[in-house]
């Protein structure tokens, strides 16, 4: 496989401009048009394997095929230059402080609805707003301490947030495996770059956790609370456990009792200080929220309440990325920093407006569709590849619920090269760093890389046929030197780009 046979065709490239490599993708260009014939797809068969012993799965719901499968990993790592990514990491945190300021104004003084910035209605009608939260004081003031928010770049380059997860977020623990795969399979060309480290993730995790105990606990006891290997991110949690050493519970290991919450152990009871929870607010305390859940602890809220246990995220979370509140982070951020966005959202519709309704109904056929609810593909209608039938039945369902639904235009996601039908092809992708929100912010350098692996799909989801790639922010924008490559001149007449 060589770039030889690459086309980028009418799409912004991330490692490809009209000319051939990007400076900063020189050097990669040049090492995989110098390996052997053969040599690359060797090294993906080995990535492969790697991954089945490794274990490193998911679980897609509904699927009849199999509770389980393999990630999907793609060799070819996706460049972020050093300058970019600083703009990438301001924009963000600047995303994740006004937010935080948000939801606790939210289940506060509603200072942001009085002044007549966020309709009340939209508050009082999402469905992951949480009342029993109202009134609550957070470790820190902090809500929100782990995010994953989505970033996609236009065919002009530019960079969009695309949605923010602020619930649960999943696939960090794939970008700390990708990068141990990519270290084995091309330690000569990762060492050449000088790459921004992830593999302290765990331990800042731990620390950002710990710092969320009780102010009079010494030593605080972490776990990490999951609904159990049926969930989708099962891997995900029992490998962040492992990492930060820390038990990784089930709600019915845990117990809520005297105002504060125990872990059965061997030894008996012992006191859980900080959870790290993998469960949704619906399912984390029948006895506050669905009574009909198997997968909480009863009682869990009150301790919470009282400050003798810590969770994280807190509870009422997702009121921040309900897809139609997503729609004022514009003004969020305006109204709480007094600053303009630094990485802009996508052009919305909001359903639940008329007008704006009425134009998401005309245009169907060029539109995606969300469910402001939903999160990893589901709820989800991709206009320009779907049925008349499938749009027929989406309109249904605005009508019937305008604001559950909102609407954006089909971006030509850029695309990166990716192993595919036995040669280089451009595949669609997407990114997700994730933000780590404590006494201050830090942002993990890259994130994760979701790559679309189906010719033309624009659905980069894992549950929906995704995979991912290792995402190399650089440390500088120095180029790369490998030793033993040639150099990349003339690599602009050898693509088609």
């Amino acid at each position: 496989m060589r770039f030889s046979d690459y086309d980028a065709g009418d799409f912004y490239d991330e490692m490809f401009d009209g000319r051939g490599p990007r400076r900063f993708a020189r050097a990669l260009a040049g090492f995989v048009n110098g390996l052997p014939d053969g040599e690359l797809k060797r090294r993906q068969r080995s990535a492969e394997r790697a991954l089945l012993n490794m274990g490193i799965t998911f679980n897609v719901y509904g699927d009849g095929a199999g509770a389980e499968r393999i990630f999907p990993f793609d060799l070819i790592p996706r460049i972020v230059p050093a300058r970019e990514w600083q703009v990438i990491e301001r924009g963000l945190k600047q995303r994740i402080h006004a937010l935080n300021l948000f939801i606790d104004d939210v289940y506060h003084g509603r200072k942001i609805v009085k002044d007549g910035v966020v309709p009340e209605e939209i508050l009082r009608t999402a469905s992951a707003y949480r009342s029993a939260c109202e009134g609550l004081d957070p470790p820190l003031g902090i809500w929100c301490h782990i995010t994953g928010t989505d970033l996609v770049r236009d065919r002009d380059g530019q960079i969009y947030v695309l949605e923010d997860n602020l619930r649960t977020p999943s696939g960090v623990s794939y970008v700390l495996q990708n990068r141990t795969l990519i270290k084995r399979t091309f330690p000569q060309l990762f060492e050449s770059f000088r790459i921004r480290p992830v593999d302290d993730y765990a331990s800042r995790l731990r620390d950002l956790l710990e710092s969320l105990a009780p102010p009079d606990v010494e030593t605080p006891r972490v776990v990490v609370l999951t609904p159990g290997p049926y969930n989708s991110a099962y891997f995900e949690h029992s490998f962040l456990a492992q990492q930060m050493g820390v038990e990784l519970v089930e709600g019915r290991d845990l117990v809520a009792s005297d105002g504060s919450v125990w872990m059965r152990t061997t030894k008996g009871f012992e006191r859980v200080d900080v959870i790290y929870r993998r469960i949704d607010d619906d399912f984390i305390d029948p006895s506050v929220f669905r009574a009909d859940s198997l997968l909480g602890v009863p009682g869990l809220f009150d301790v919470y309440r009282l400050g003798r246990v810590a969770l994280a995220n807190a509870p009422g979370t997702g009121i921040a990325d309900d897809k139609v509140i997503y729609t004022y982070v514009p003004a969020i951020v305006k109204y709480y920093l007094d600053e303009d966005l630094i990485l802009p959202n996508v052009p919305t519709f909001r359903c639940c407006d008329a007008g704006h309704r009425q134009h998401v109904l005309q245009n169907l056929h060029a539109l995606v569709v969300k469910a402001a609810d939903q999160s990893g593909g589901y709820g989800m209608l991709v206009g320009p590849h779907a049925t008349a039938a499938e749009r027929e039945e989406f309109a249904r369902r605005i009508e019937a619920s305008p604001r559950s639904y909102i609407a954006q235009p089909t971006l030509s996601l850029s695309r990166v090269p990716t192993i595919a039908d036995g040669a280089l092809r451009g595949r669609h992708v997407d990114l997700r760093p994730y933000i780590l929100s404590g006494e201050s912010v830090f942002v993990l350098p890259g994130g994760l890389t979701r790559v679309a692996l189906r010719d033309g799909s624009l659905v980069v989801n894992s549950s929906q046929g995704g995979g991912s790639k290792d995402t190399w922010v650089l440390a500088d924008d120095r180029d790369a030197e490998i030793d033993g490559v040639d150099p990349p001149a003339g690599m602009g007449g050898q693509t088609q780009c």
